[in-house]
């Protein structure tokens, strides 16, 4: 049969998982009473929950005699290690792009891989029923973006389809016609991605995605570069270096037909399969016959960015919410998810107890934060700390971001002065239609942790910012941090509503009566810029005298909600963030407030 892979490249929310459950619906992959997905796609709950997606995946139709291959890619750049690897696999790539927005970040880091790889990209200008739509000048900004980033004129003769995923149709022409369904998207494939190129020699597979299940053990995911592979085969694994993992076989292979993974016999060159059987191959491994000596070249990753350090929660409510508390379960599941995630780098920290998480961003080490919490783990993780590095002359250097940031031009202002205090430079502004302006800057990652909420309260909800790593620059000395102190509770117990009445004048709390909390636990920010321990657990002094006028019920203000990413957006050094499966709480690292004093005192002669 004939093959094509192909991969689908958009920002996050411009359509990517809707264009596949079209194609998949009108591919005949479905049966006519078969129940059909909304966002078949996104099989992981956060990803469903949150509307983006983590994890790439592969599927594959029918259309015509010629089976395509799709792989649905991350669109956020803290998902990044992913695409790079993946697009190894695929020969092509639909370039998807919002009519409205335009390219965005995102988009420009995808495509750039893409190109560089030599991928022909076919733009497909999606959600051109948007009132705000403006698909022709689109069309120009994904032209001048290829240009900017270096394509070939063949790669600039690019194809061009419009249409809505949403509604099930594409066109040539911006008007339509509407009435033909994803034919068009259909042939413009088998017509402009090239077949896959087949090598002579014995069989040669590279691990581009990995995953762990409970009945096969681990599943590796690549496309056969030469030869064939069928069960029960004597394969070798070799690292990117040549140097031999181990000897094995193939316990199974399964190929993708629709959203099922079938067992087949025999899959051949040029093909997606999933291997199953090799318990330790990984990501940028190369699965071969016995005779090969020679690795296929990997994909180099992009460096972590932001480093986190997990430990072990040792509060006084420690081991009451969660089922899985101890250093070595911790460690394991860390050191398994590095195993599948080439853009982590986990290692053990000085401190015992302890492991460094190093990731792309804030994003990234959130959503493994919280997928840990679900499966019942209890931790305490410190702030985000920005890896920095020396360059060549020993001169410290800091990651970079480029930021755009789409707001409404009445609240430009405040943008470009909070950027600016964060030691951020403005690159461009320019209108982006409807009364909207497109800031973009360059900014040490430093300045953006905990700029989001913030960035949302100025602009009362409407701005939009999305970020990208754009390499390192030389350290641009301090950033203003928090401004405010916090209050610290003092004694352990059941916060009570009268002491948190009684308190409203000190700042916001971030509990609620009833809520169990321990000397040292974070109960509330402070109206200034220096922390206080306070009583949240004092009750009313009942006396048998009863007074005139009735005492009227305690009226509280709502507390501050805590997300997990506000948490670690908001905490100090001197701070943790304690996640449990039930509870978000934050805390000083020294509970008691003598250590916390004793520190203080040494750090002041420290710096004397």
């Amino acid at each position: 049969m004939d093959l094509r892979n192909v991969a689908i490249i958009a920002h996050v929310d411009h359509g990517k998982t809707t264009l596949v459950d079209r194609l998949l619906q009108q591919s005949g992959v479905y049966r006519a009473n078969e129940r059909q997905v909304e966002r078949a796609m996104d099989s992981n709950d956060l990803e469903r929950e949150r509307g983006i997606t983590i994890l790439a995946k592969a599927t594959s139709v029918e259309w015509q005699g010629t089976r395509i291959n799709i792989v649905d890619t991350p669109g956020h750049a803290d998902f990044g290690g992913e695409v790079e690897r993946i697009l190894n696999m695929v020969d092509g790539a639909l370039v998807l792009v919002d009519a409205a927005e335009g390219p965005l970040p995102q988009t420009k880091f995808v495509v750039s891989k893409a190109l560089r790889m030599g991928l022909k990209p076919i733009v497909v200008i999606n959600k051109v029923d948007r009132a705000d739509a403006r698909a022709v000048q689109v069309v120009n900004e994904v032209f001048d973006l290829f240009a900017a980033l270096d394509a070939t004129d063949e790669q600039l003769d690019f194809p061009i389809l419009y249409g809505s995923a949403k509604q099930g149709w594409m066109a040539e022409k911006l008007e339509g016609p509407q009435d033909q369904g994803m034919k068009p998207l259909f042939d413009l494939i088998l017509k402009h991605v090239r077949p896959p190129v087949v090598e002579e020699g014995p069989f040669r597979l590279l691990g581009t995605i990995i995953e762990a299940n409970n009945f096969l053990g681990r599943i590796v995911t690549g496309r056969i570069a030469s030869g064939s592979v069928k069960p029960n085969q004597a394969v070798k694994v070799l690292d990117r270096d040549g140097k031999l993992i181990e000897n094995g076989r193939v316990t199974k292979v399964l190929a993708f037909r629709g959203l099922e993974r079938q067992p087949v016999e025999l899959a051949e060159a040029g093909d997606i399969v999933a291997i199953a059987g090799l318990p330790n191959a990984t990501v940028a491994m190369t699965i071969c016959d016995p005779s090969v000596e020679t690795p296929m070249p990997a994909q180099p990753i992009d460096p972590p960015t932001l480093a986190m350090t997990f430990r072990v929660n040792d509060s006084p409510l420690a081991g009451t919410e969660g089922s899985k508390v101890t250093g070595r379960m911790i460690r394991d599941r860390l050191l398994r998810e590095a195993e599948g995630n080439v853009a982590l780098r986990v290692r053990e920290s000085d401190d015992k107890d302890a492991m460094e998480v190093a990731g792309r961003g804030e994003l990234q080490l959130g959503i493994l934060i919280e997928t840990m919490r679900r499966e019942g783990f209890e931790l305490s993780v410190s702030r985000p700390k920005v890896l920095l590095r020396k360059n060549d002359k020993g001169e410290l250097e800091e990651p970079i971001e480029e930021v755009v940031i789409d707001v409404d031009e009445e609240h430009s202002g405040v943008v470009v002065q909070k950027m600016a205090e964060r030691k951020a430079e403005l690159i461009e502004m320019k209108p982006s239609g409807g009364g909207r302006q497109r800031l973009v800057f360059y900014a040490p990652t430093r300045g953006l942790i905990g700029y989001q909420g913030e960035l949302l309260t100025d602009t009362r909800g409407t701005a939009i910012m999305n970020r990208l790593f754009h390499g390192y620059a030389p350290h641009k000395g301090a950033i203003q941090g928090r401004r405010n102190g916090v209050l610290i509770s003092n004694d352990k117990g059941e916060a009570v509503a009268y002491a948190l009445w009684n308190l409203e004048d000190r700042g916001p709390m971030m509990i609620e009566p009833g809520w169990k909390v321990y000397t040292g636990m974070i109960v509330g920010e402070h109206t200034r810029d220096n922390d206080l321990v306070v009583n949240v657990l004092k009750g009313k002094q009942l006396t048998n005298i009863r007074t005139t006028s009735k005492d009227e019920a305690v009226r509280l203000t709502p507390p501050i909600r805590m997300t997990l990413e506000k948490a670690l957006a908001y905490i100090q050094d001197d701070e943790l963030v304690e996640v449990t499966p039930s509870s978000i709480r934050l805390r000083k690292k020294l509970l008691d407030e003598n250590d916390r004093k004793k520190e203080q005192r040494q750090k002041e002669a420290e710096a004397v």
